[in-house]
This record gives structure tokens, C-alpha cells and sequence, in this order.
């Protein structure tokens, strides 16, 4: 019999055997200040754009008023216990019901968490006789949500209508066999490319397939759309959306999520949840929070304005100096790049330590071997004068990609990893 902790003294995993070179800066770093465009990185100014706060709300003096007063209020323990048994209120009720009016759906549940609650949610949707079909590129909170699953499930490749049918075919089948269900999950917003789900073609099988579906809205919530409703409303198919989901992380610079469908749907879950119905309801502040929030994303468009000013004088500017963000059709800017990791490394330190500029890394196995995608995030905050020092940055790191400059520089490094 071996060790049950052999396999980790042996491989720290693909990510994990960096991290003497990688944790404090490129994983595990700290950014200190006000959350806002540029805030202090180890002590420098940057230019931070790796913050999810679409809309400028997480510093806003009206939300930090309300969370506040909330927090003198409440504190932060009530309600206590979970919400089934004594940490129910009539804000809590008050919240879903707005959320549900917001996203023109009939009922709505307030979740502690996105990653938990979509995780929940799938466990709770599904038995053993159902079958799942997921976008192959789904979240991990989705992932996780299907290995839960004790029934078969198929991916279909990204955004791959023609994938997805053959997948339906063959759980249509299956169904048949077993007596269950089928249920597709998407995500609106895809948040490492950035591309949109396809929703609406999705939504057109329905006339072909009997399936229900479940989308997961991060990164469209309060973003896209007329209202800010999101990618369903972006596509006007948001009332064939059987089960809208969506966290508070994002858009709403909070804690917490909430899920949305027919009444009888939400009645259901809200019985069933396990990761609700033993958790401690989501505490005052953040509910009392989430209110002054939504009433903002509803009264107040020249935030989603002026986001998306930032958001296509970034994308329009890459594209123009001819930078690779792929097929984004949301907020979130992908610039693709070639390179190792260790080139990674060496190009990213460049950035933050001498163009002030701070964005995510991600490599592999994020993405292919071979890629470098720098992440970012616009936010309602940012400037056209950081968009153009990013753009000035950029230019210069790639240059320096490309004639060879990053590969000397981590040439030690590799050689040290062994690499």
C-alpha cells in the first residue's frame, strides 16, 4: 500500500511545480489600495486590469455608504443559521423578487456563493436517469456541478451547434432507454475567450429536441443587454432560459448569486439545494448590499455606458495594432500570444514592473501548450489614458516576445526547472 500523499511529494501538477518562481507574484498576488483602475502592486502604482468590478460599484461612495450603514446595522453574523431554519427575512424576499423582476423571470433564490450554488444546482436538477450536455469549455463551477452527476453526460465542442445536435441525438436516445430528462448547460459569457454562448441557436433545437436549459451568466449579468439583463436579453432569448443563473462577483462587486425560473421550478430547488439548505443564509450586509446594487444597475445606465466606452476603445485599439483577442463579444479582452511559460513569466514581470501595467496570466493547462493569454477586464473605472498606456505597453512587450528577449531572460529559470 502506498502513502496517500505520495503522488503529491512526487507531481505538484502542471501549475503547482512553479510555484517557487510563480507564488506571490504571477499566482497568489497582492494588490493593495482601493479597489479601482490603478491601485499598488509590491509597492508600485499599476494600471490594475484584473478586477472584476464591471461597473465601478465596489468603490462607489453610495455602495460603500449602504455597506456601511448595513454592517453598523446588522453586523456580520445576522441572520444566523441557514435560511430553512431561522435566517430567513423579508430582505432576503425582497432581493429575490427584484432579481427576478430585473432578469423577467417568475421567481428567483438568493445563493451564498456562484461556484457552491451552480455546483448545487446541477446536483439538484439531475438524477441518476437524466443526461447532461455542457459546452465543453464550461466553468469549472460547472464541471465540478456534472462530476457530481451519477448519470451520463456528453460535451459538445464549443459553441459547436452541429456539435451539439449529434450530442442531443445521443442523449435523446439514452433518455429514452433510461426514462429521464435531458438538461444542456451554456454559460452566457464565456469568461476566458470572452465569446457570448450561442443561446439563440441553442434555444431554436427546442423545437426539435426535448431538453431544458440551464445557463450560467457570470460575465453577462448587469453587462449585456438593453436593461443589463444579460446575454439571454442580449440575444432575446431570455424567457426560453429555463433556469437563469448568475453571481453577484462580477457586475455587482459583491458576495453571493441567485438562480431564476418559474416559480415551481425555484420551489423545488429551494427545498432541495443542499449547499443552501445546510449553510448559513447569506448574511444582512451583504443582502442589504446586493439591494443598493441591483437598485443601481437599474436606475443608473451610464455605468453599462460607460463601460462599454472603455471596453471598445481597448478591443478596437488592440485590433488596430493588430493583437490577437480572438472572438470576444463581451466585456472580457483576451490577447493571445505565443510563448512558454517561463517566457510568460519574464513577459508579465515586464509589464508590472516597468509599464505599470497589472493583467492575469493564464497558460497552460488553461490554454494549449504554447499559449500565452493575457486577461483582461475592463472596468467602468478605467480611463481612455490607461487604455492608451496599455496599448503603448503591449506593443512594446510583444517586440520584445518576438525578437527573442523573454526566452533569454527565463532561459535560467527553465534551466533551474529543468525544463
Amino acid at each position: 500500500m502506498r502513502d496517500l500523499f505520495e503522488k503529491i511529494y512526487r507531481d505538484k501538477g502542471p501549475l503547482g511545480k512553479w510555484a517557487s518562481q510563480a507564488e506571490g507574484y504571477f499566482v497568489f498576488p497582492k494588490l493593495e489600495g482601493h479597489i479601482s483602475n490603478r491601485m499598488k502592486f509590491q509597492g508600485k502604482d499599476v494600471i490594475t486590469w484584473s478586477i472584476n468590478d464591471y461597473l465601478g460599484l465596489a468603490n462607489h461612495p453610495e455602495v460603500r455608504k449602504v455597506d456601511a450603514e448595513a454592517g453598523a446595522a446588522y453586523g456580520s453574523a445576522y441572520p444566523m443559521g441557514a435560511r430553512m431554519m431561522s435566517g430567513h427575512t423579508d430582505l432576503h424576499e425582497k432581493l429575490q423578487n427584484e432579481l427576478a423582476e430585473f432578469v423577467n423571470k417568475e421567481s428567483a433564490y438568493l445563493l451564498n456563493f456562484g461556484y457552491q450554488g451552480m455546483v448545487s444546482t446541477i446536483d439538484a436538477l439531475v438524477s441518476k436517469n437524466d443526461i447532461i450536455v455542457y459546452d465543453v469549455d464550461s466553468h469549472a463551477c460547472i464541471i465540478d456541478g456534472v462530476r457530481l452527476h451519477m448519470g451520463k453526460r456528453f460535451t459538445y465542442r464549443h459553441n459547436d451547434i452541429v456539435s451539439l445536435e449529434k450530442n442531443l441525438d445521443r442523449a435523446t436516445k439514452m433518455a429514452e432507454q433510461t426514462g429521464g430528462g435531458i438538461l444542456v448547460i451554456s454559460e452566457g459569457v464565456f469568461g476566458m475567450r470572452g465569446e457570448q454562448g450561442i443561446l439563440k441557436e441553442i434555444v431554436a433545437l427546442k423545437e426539435k429536441y426535448n431538453f431544458r436549459f440551464l445557463v450560467d451568466d457570470a460575465h453577462g449579468f448587469g453587462t449585456l443587454g438593453k436593461t443589463g439583463a444579460g446575454a439571454g436579453e442580449e440575444q432575446g432569448v431570455q424567457d426560453d432560459i429555463d433556469v437563469y443563473f448568475a453571481t453577484f462577483a462580477k457586475a455587482m462587486a459583491g458576495t453571493g448569486a441567485f438562480i431564476a425560473a418559474d416559480k415551481e421550478i425555484i420551489d423545488y430547488l429551494k427545498y432541495n439545494l443542499r449547499s443552501q439548505m445546510f449553510a448559513k443564509s447569506l448574511q444582512m450586509q451583504l443582502v442589504v448590499g446586493g439591494l443598493k446594487r441591483l437598485e443601481m444597475l437599474k436606475t443608473m445606465p451610464e455605468l453599462k455606458n460607460n463601460l462599454w466606452n472603455i471596453v471598445n476603445a481597448l478591443q478596437s485599439g488592440l485590433k488596430e495594432r493588430g493583437f490577437d483577442i480572438g472572438t470576444t463579444q463581451s466585456c472580457v479582452t483576451p490577447v493571445f500570444l505565443k510563448g512558454s511559460i517561463p517566457e510568460a513569466m519574464a513577459l508579465v514581470r515586464d509589464l508590472r514592473e516597468n509599464y505599470g501595467i497589472f493583467c492575469s496570466i493564464v497558460v497552460y493547462p488553461v490554454v494549449p501548450k504554447g499559449i500565452i493569454l493575457l486577461r483582461m477586464i475592463p472596468t467602468a473605472t478605467h480611463t481612455l489614458q490607461d487604455v492608451e498606456e496599455t496599448l503603448n505597453a503591449f506593443s512594446a512587450i510583444r517586440e520584445r516576445l518576438l525578437n527573442g528577449t523573454y526566452k533569454r531572460l527565463s532561459a535560467a529559470v527553465t534551466a533551474a526547472m529543468g525544463e
